[in-house]
């Protein structure tokens, strides 16, 4: 047997020089494309399927029913036993019961908020369209009701009762609502936004934790998108902001939005260079970027009024001013 070194033949070809070696792949080289966010999109606009939907909603009917039904017993035996501890009982059961209702109704009212802020909104639309001066001092009209009470509104609710009836325009006039009116709710709702991307990215960046940026970005979101809502006067319950947060992520996916697009340039620019040193830098950015653009569109649906005589905020912009020193050199 030989025990000598084995030799393979290469066929003539000399082992290659290291120095001539093909290079390790750069697990940075793929650019940011802010995973978060993308996966908070997935899980807003998702809808269950028609079985899901009737399993869970008589598993709570079965559930409601069964604990009605014990709670009653329960009180009945109570009051055969003890007259003043069935009152106690009962009087609590009565509390709870007007509780809920009164979340009911406040849900029912946050809807109700919603809806009439559409309804401006199509009708400040159709008056712009058709340049009707009658349809645009109807919008007017409401916007007075629905803005009237509100120490924040006073200055430009007064600004139109001054100048409003000067103008004999339906785009003046509703430029005057827009500017005097809205743009200082714009701008509040521009500064819940900022505040809302720089949490993403700094969560995203700095908690290395699974899950935890895709929590971040949710609840930031969702809170976010809340307060644009408050800020334009349509204050929603629970059950309003989720269906509001659907209705805007449901628009940004459908029409592809959720993802790296043009109005993103500077900021995957600034996430592109921060993933070289690293990566999870570089997803805050983008994801940052993301909840910008979600809370541009929650601007969009909330707002009395359309873009006209505003222009629409700049997606990188907001970006660049919340992350300035968030990120040592990105506002440069």
């Amino acid at each position: 047997m030989n025990n000598g070194p084995v030799l393979f033949d290469l066929e003539g070809e000399s082992p290659a020089e290291p120095e001539i070696a093909p290079a390790v792949p750069d697990i940075n080289d793929t650019p940011p494309n802010g995973a978060a966010m993308q996966q908070v999109a997935a899980l807003a606009v998702r809808r269950p399927s028609g079985l899901a939907r009737w399993f869970w909603s008589a598993l709570i009917a079965m559930l409601g029913f069964f604990i009605s039904l014990a709670a009653w017993d329960y009180i009945s035996g109570l009051v055969a036993r003890s007259p003043v501890l069935g009152a106690i009982a009962l009087t609590l059961v009565g509390v709870f019961t007007l509780v809920l209702l009164a979340i009911a109704v406040k849900e029912l009212a946050a809807f109700n908020r919603l809806s009439r802020l559409d309804g401006v909104h199509k009708s400040a639309q159709a008056a712009l369209s058709d340049n009707d001066l009658t349809q645009a001092r109807d919008v007017i009209r409401q916007l007075e009701r629905l803005y009237k009470g509100r120490p924040e509104a006073t200055w430009g609710l007064e600004r139109l009762a001054a100048r409003g009836p000067e103008i004999f325009d339906a785009d003046g006039l509703i430029a005057l609502a827009e500017n005097d009116l809205i743009g200082p709710m714009d701008d509040r709702a521009m500064r819940e936004i900022e505040a809302a991307a720089r949490q993403v990215a700094t969560v995203t960046a700095i908690v290395p934790l699974a899950f935890a940026d895709v929590i971040a970005a949710l609840t930031s979101n969702l809170r976010m998108i809340r307060r644009i809502a408050e800020v334009y006067g349509g204050r929603g319950g629970t059950l309003g902001s989720w269906r509001l947060t659907r209705t805007v992520l449901t628009h940004l996916v459908a029409t592809g939005a959720v993802a790296v697009g043009d109005d993103l340039i500077g900021s995957v620019a600034g996430g592109g260079v921060l993933a070289k040193v690293s990566r999870r830098f570089g997803e805050g950015i983008v994801n940052g970027a993301l909840t910008a653009r979600v809370g541009v569109a929650a601007m969009e649906v909330c707002r009395p009024l359309p873009f006209h005589a505003r222009e629409r905020p700049s997606v990188t912009a907001l970006v660049r001013r919340a992350m300035t020193g968030l990120f040592s050199g990105l506002s440069g």
